[in-house]
């Protein structure tokens, strides 16, 4: 059994024109927002095996947060250049090749990408993954590589705790 925890990176701050889409951070409420649901969820859930982030700020950022949350060490967080794509192809491979003595994982990641991950993968129809979302889905295959449908077991959104 394979258990798979996407987040949607929490909401970004566009007040800055001049920095890169890469580069853009967290606004306050995205900042206040990863901790409402990592504390949530580091509550109900047991720790993922990995933590894997986009290298975007906002990602990572959001990835820290939970880190911190989860009592997971920052140190081995993973970040993937290839997560900062907004389709799902670099999502998928990442989640193929991930090391099979992991039995969880949680990745940090961009929009489009995970709405198309998630419908494709889960059995519960998400028409959008807000900002800090995190969609868990459960796989019953022993290694990663061979994911098909999942199902869907957990589906959480910041809206749910204020």
């Amino acid at each position: 059994m394979k258990t798979l925890y996407i987040v949607r990176h929490a909401k970004s701050s566009w007040d800055y024109s001049s920095v890169k889409d890469h580069d853009r951070p967290l606004k306050e409420r995205g900042i206040n927002d990863a901790h409402l649901i990592s504390k949530f969820l580091a509550k109900n859930i047991q720790r993922p095996d990995v933590f894997i982030s986009s290298s975007a700020n906002r990602a990572l950022h959001t990835g820290i947060i939970f880190c911190e949350n989860f009592s997971y060490p920052m140190s081995n967080l993973k970040i993937s250049k290839q997560l900062y794509s907004f389709s799902d192809g670099y999502l998928v491979k990442t989640v193929k090749a991930l090391d099979d003595n992991f039995d969880s994982a949680i990745i940090f990641s961009h929009d489009h990408g995970i709405n198309t991950f998630v419908n494709k993968y889960g059995n519960k129809p998400i028409a959008h993954v807000a900002t800090c979302g995190v969609i868990g889905i459960q796989f019953d295959e022993k290694y990663w590589k061979n994911i098909k449908k999942g199902a869907t077991i957990l589906v959480e959104f910041p809206k749910y705790h204020k």
